[in-house]
Formats: C-alpha cells, sequence, structure tokens
C-alpha cells in the first residue's frame, strides 16, 4: 500500500528535504580536480550531523558511506574512496538523502568538472531535461507509467538510453517505500496518483546502451559498455492539483 501523507508529515518531509539541498549545495563547492570523494563524503558527514539529521544511506543493508558519488561510468550507488580522484572531465552525481525530524529528504545532481565534451554535457542536459519532463506528468488521476514514458521518449530523441533496472521510490518515514517509479514504459499505465503520495523521480540516463552490471562490492552500478551515465533526482509531493518539488534547487546549484 502507498502512503498517503498528511499535511504535518508533509511538512517534516519538507525539513528533511531542504537540509538534503543545503547538502548538495555544499557538495558542490567541493568539486575540484584533484578531490577524492572520500573527502567529499567525509565533509557532507560532518555538515549533515552539524544539521542535528544523520545520513540515511549510512549502514543502510550495509552501505559502508554517507553519500553516493556516481563518476562517469558509474550509474549510481558509487561507493567514495580515497582513490577515486575527480579529474578535469569528468562528470560526477551526488547523491544525499539525510533523516531528520522522523523523514527522509533525498536528491541529487550530476556535476560538470573542468571541460567536459560537447556530446557529454548534452547528456548530462538531456538527463536534467527528462527528469522535469517526467515531474510534468504528475497530477491526481495520471498514471505512474506516464512519468516513465514522457522521460524514456525524451532519452530516446536524443539517442541515450533509459536505465531500466533501477528506479524512483516512495519515501518518507523509510528511505524507501511503495510506489517504485519506473523511468520508462506505456502512458496510461501503473499506479493511480493521489494528493500526498510521496516519492523521487530520478532518471539514469546513458550515452551507450541501457545495459549495467554490478560490481563484487554488491552496490556499485556501472554501464556495460563504459559510456557515462548522467542522473538527477528530486523528491515530490502529489499536490490536489499537481505536484510540487520538496527538494527545489536553488538557480546557481547546476553547472551546465
Amino acid at each position: 500500500m502507498i502512503p498517503i501523507k498528511t499535511p504535518e508529515e508533509v511538512l517534516l518531509l519538507r525539513e528533511s528535504c531542504s537540509l538534503a539541498v543545503k547538502a548538495l549545495a555544499y557538495a558542490k563547492t567541493l568539486l575540484t580536480p584533484g578531490t577524492s570523494t572520500e573527502a567529499i563524503n567525509n565533509k557532507l558527514h560532518t555538515f549533515i550531523l552539524d544539521h542535528h539529521a544523520t545520513p540515511s544511506p549510512l549502514n543502510y543493508h550495509g552501505y559502508p558511506k554517507s553519500i553516493c558519488t556516481s563518476r562517469n561510468h558509474v550509474i549510481c550507488h558509487g561507493i567514495p574512496n580515497e582513490s577515486d580522484i575527480l579529474t578535469n572531465g569528468d562528470i560526477i552525481n551526488i547523491d544525499v538523502t539525510v533523516y531528520k525530524n522522523g523523514f527522509h529528504g533525498d536528491t541529487s545532481a550530476t556535476f560538470l568538472i573542468g571541460e567536459v565534451s560537447p556530446r557529454v554535457r548534452e547528456l548530462v542536459q538531456v538527463a536534467l531535461d527528462s527528469l522535469s519532463l517526467g515531474l510534468k506528468e504528475i497530477r491526481p488521476g495520471a498514471h505512474l507509467g506516464n512519468i516513465g514514458a514522457s522521460i524514456e521518449k525524451k532519452a530516446h530523441e536524443h539517442g541515450f538510453s533509459v536505465v531500466h533496472e533501477y528506479c524512483g521510490h516512495g519515501i518518507g518515514r523509510n528511505f524507501h517505500e511503495d510506489p517504485q517509479v519506473l523511468h520508462f514504459g506505456k502512458r496510461n499505465t501503473g499506479t493511480v496518483l493521489k494528493a500526498g503520495m510521496t516519492f523521487t523521480v530520478e532518471p539514469m540516463i546513458n550515452l551507450g546502451q541501457r545495459h549495467c552490471k554490478l560490481l563484487p562490492d554488491d552496490w556499485t552500478v556501472i554501464t556495460s559498455d563504459g559510456l557515462p551515465s548522467a542522473q538527477f533526482e528530486h523528491t515530490i509531493v502529489v499536490t490536489p492539483k499537481g505536484y510540487e518539488i520538496l527538494t527545489e534547487w536553488p538557480s546557481d546549484l547546476l553547472n551546465l
């Protein structure tokens, strides 16, 4: 069953989401060539604790770090480490989820490091645009499948592909709740949306084929062909007339 949040619960969720955005904005300031993803993780861990919250990923089903750092061909769930060093021309997704006042807030963005090739820049822009188009499908009475159909159409128009194996999810008192939010599919299929539902939309768009591989650490997911992948993520609530982005970014967050 998909939880329907009360206005009071949405207020608490909004506070968690606001902190997640602040943490993501702080992460952006750390993204310089030569910096390790481990260093970024450690600073974000401290930032979150200093704001009277905890990092949701840490020890979640054994995940060893406080954020996910997915660079270049890493699709999602990249584990920060000292040997993973940012380099000019990279792209990196920083995924932040915080737990505060009994609720989880989740957001992510892909950032450019230095001079990035035009085709990879296009990939990142299309990942962002596909998220925006998917969100516009959200309203009471609409089908969940409309989100994925809109995302997939945008990606395919540019010759990119959509990862099928990983998806958005309900969120609230639990890090992951129903429903699963696929980023591909057919219109007018799936769950009918209702006001008060809260979930993430987080399309993973690949430059090459959609297929992926799970590394032996049981977390890191990479593209099978080694080509880059880009992702953006928002937490939203379905409202009586549409939707609200609970993780709205400041206008200067992205560096596309």
